[in-house]
């Protein structure tokens, strides 16, 4: 058999042969050639998920059987969380301050913080289980392609006679290309070995003509294949598509198809390198249909900027309705903003920062309109407050026909004026009411067996059922329907003859609640008999038994879960909801109690 020392002087150092050569060439050509890991993240795409999306995307990676490999794509979703966190937050710190609220005041735990915390704590672990197993394969990987590279050194140097060349190469490798990773530091190192081995051997296999044309004809049957495959990735519709199997054509190119005979060798490279050259062409294809969209989402949010950007900037002045409509509005085209694709990388961080800035506009100006508010709040105040004082400096006067014409005009004044500060409306009603509601109790109790009175009765809930009649939706509407149920429960009989009146107030009542999106319920009552007391607290208990029944079944739910603790930011929001609807629960049986008692 044929051995290293069996070589020649001249044999022994002449220049590398083709293998290494033409190996040299198909890298130098693959790194001018480098495509795009498939499974990498899409940084565009994720750029333009929202919070929520970009929570629902790791918790998909976690939940996969391969969570602590995709270090990569769960970083940058976590890059984009802590960022939409961050914003958010920032948007906050602005509308306090714009409140005229100190800055080292501010305090905010963005609701969804804990949730990506407890994303990134799970998903540390399953990469640190997955980084220890890695280098456990990694070092029997190492050991394993050391002995391949043992037995190839015997196969040039030790061989029995009698041992099939071409089939133990063949096996060699094959188990060489199929020879899991090893660790960055090593792989350079015995790659270069392995080579050197191999090209060893061709050089021994050079003295055996018989086994070298095996092994050419062989390689040369794999670099046709290879390139007819080639010439089909040429005409496939999915340019990144083809574009990745080129790589892997290359990468087969490499270890599988090496060496061919001379006469072969440049011939099936140049060929094989022209269809590689045309395929990456088609990168033009792909770049034209991306520029295409990319621009067409541009488009699209420049003009949701723009529309946000005339929100802001309102012709006329603005009232609180515009303003609740049009918050609503830039809600929805945020939404839309965040749903659009990516657009071209030099101009997507201007138009981010564009974004953004028209937002923190929009709820300055926003601010500001509702800050200037309070001015004429406090004045509105101070307006009903001289009411409150007139009603109660009258309440126990017995000079009707005055009195009455004068708590009438009282009430139309009351619905006049304004809105006062939010901490006092519910307050200063309740004095106001109570005031109207003794002077017209002693009112109905001093002069409801007379006739006459029954008539002034019918004119009275005649006016009041005019101006029921003229309520629409508009901002105030429902506390204008409680004063006038609250008067109109306050009022006396009327004549048997006009008694119709009354089914008609009901009808047009109920229309209005409906045209409010309001239950009757909701309103204030005061002065009802005790059949209407006995109903209401009939429809009370209903609603307390339908609560009790949804908090059991929220509560049972949480069973199912293995960790139903407070601290689970997956349960966070159904424990809210529970505390809601027992505080509403409470409010209920206190409203139940308080028709019981009489109070």
């Amino acid at each position: 058999m044929t051995t290293e020392n069996n070589l020649s002087e001249n044999e022994e150092q002449k220049p590398s042969t083709e293998v290494q050569e033409t190996v040299e060439t198909i890298e130098n050509t693959e790194e001018n050639h480098q495509e795009e890991d498939p499974d990498a993240p899409h940084h565009d795409s994720i750029a333009d998920l929202s919070l929520a999306d970009a929570l629902k995307e790791m918790e998909k990676i976690i939940n996969s059987p391969n969570a602590g490999e995709r270090f990569r794509e769960f970083n940058v979703l976590k890059e984009k969380a802590n960022h939409s966190i961050h914003d958010e937050v920032e948007d906050k710190k602005h509308e306090y301050t714009d409140g005229g609220n100190a800055l080292e005041n501010f305090s905010y735990e963005h609701p969804s913080q804990s949730k990506l915390s407890g994303l990134i704590h799970i998903f540390r672990e399953k990469h640190d289980y997955f980084q220890k197993n890695q280098e456990e394969e990694q070092k029997k990987n190492l050991d394993h392609r050391q002995s391949i590279i043992e037995r190839l050194k015997n196969l040039y140097t030790n061989s029995e006679p009698g041992v099939n060349l071409f089939k133990s190469i063949r096996e060699i490798k094959e188990e060489w290309s199929n020879s899991g990773q090893v660790a960055k530091s090593e792989f350079k190192i015995l790659n270069n070995n392995y080579f050197h081995h191999l090209n060893q051997f061709y050089q021994m296999l050079d003295l055996n003509k018989e086994f070298l044309e095996q092994e050419y004809s062989h390689n040369l049957e794999k670099r046709q294949h290879i390139i007819a495959r080639a010439k089909e990735l040429e005409n496939e519709p999915a340019v990144q598509k083809a574009l990745n199997e080129l790589q892997y054509l290359h990468k087969l190119w490499k270890e599988e198809a090496e060496p061919v005979s001379e006469e072969f060798r440049e011939k099936t490279w140049e060929e094989f390198k022209e269809i590689s050259n045309k395929i990456h062409e088609r990168k033009t294809e792909l770049s034209a249909a991306i520029e295409t969209e990319q621009n067409a989402n541009l488009e699209k949010k420049n003009e949701i900027i723009t529309e946000i950007k005339n929100l802001s900037e309102p012709k006329d002045s603005p009232n609180h309705t515009y303003w609740q409509n049009s918050i609503k509005r830039v809600e929805d085209l945020r939404s839309e903003f965040l749903k659009t694709g990516s657009v071209p990388r030099k101009l997507s961080n201007n138009n981010w920062n564009d974004f953004k800035s028209i937002l923190r506009a929009f709820n300055t100006t926003k601010n500001n309109y509702y800050k200037s508010l309070k001015g004429s709040q406090q004045q509105n105040l101070d307006e009903k407050m001289k009411l409150i004082q007139t009603a109660k400096d009258n309440m126990l006067s017995e000079d009707w026909e005055l009195a009455v014409a004068l708590f009438k005009k009282l009430q139309e004044d009351w619905k006049k004026i304004g809105h006062v500060p939010k901490s006092m409306t519910n307050k200063i009603w309740d004095e106001f009411r109570d005031a109207c509601n003794t002077f017209f109790n002693n009112y109905r109790e001093k002069s409801s067996a007379s006739t006459d009175n029954w008539k002034e009765n019918y004119k009275l809930k005649k006016d009041l059922l005019e101006e029921l009649k003229t309520i629409s939706d508009e901002e105030g509407s429902i506390e204008k329907i409680e004063a006038i149920k609250s008067s109109w429960n306050n009022i006396g009989k009327v004549p048997r003859d006009k008694m119709a009146i009354n089914s008609e107030f009901n009808k047009t009542l109920r229309e209005k609640l409906k045209l409010n999106k309001i239950n009757e319920l909701e309103l204030k009552e005061d002065g009802l008999s005790e059949n209407q007391l006995t109903d209401k607290a009939r429809k009370i208990k209903s609603q307390i038994s339908d609560l009790e029944a949804e908090i059991v079944k929220l509560e049972n739910n949480l069973a199912f879960f293995k960790n139903p603790s407070r601290e689970n930011p997956l349960l966070r929001d159904t424990y809210n909801t529970i505390d809601d609807k027992k505080a509403h629960l409470e409010t209920l049986k206190h409203n139940l109690h308080n028709i019981i008692a009489g109070e």
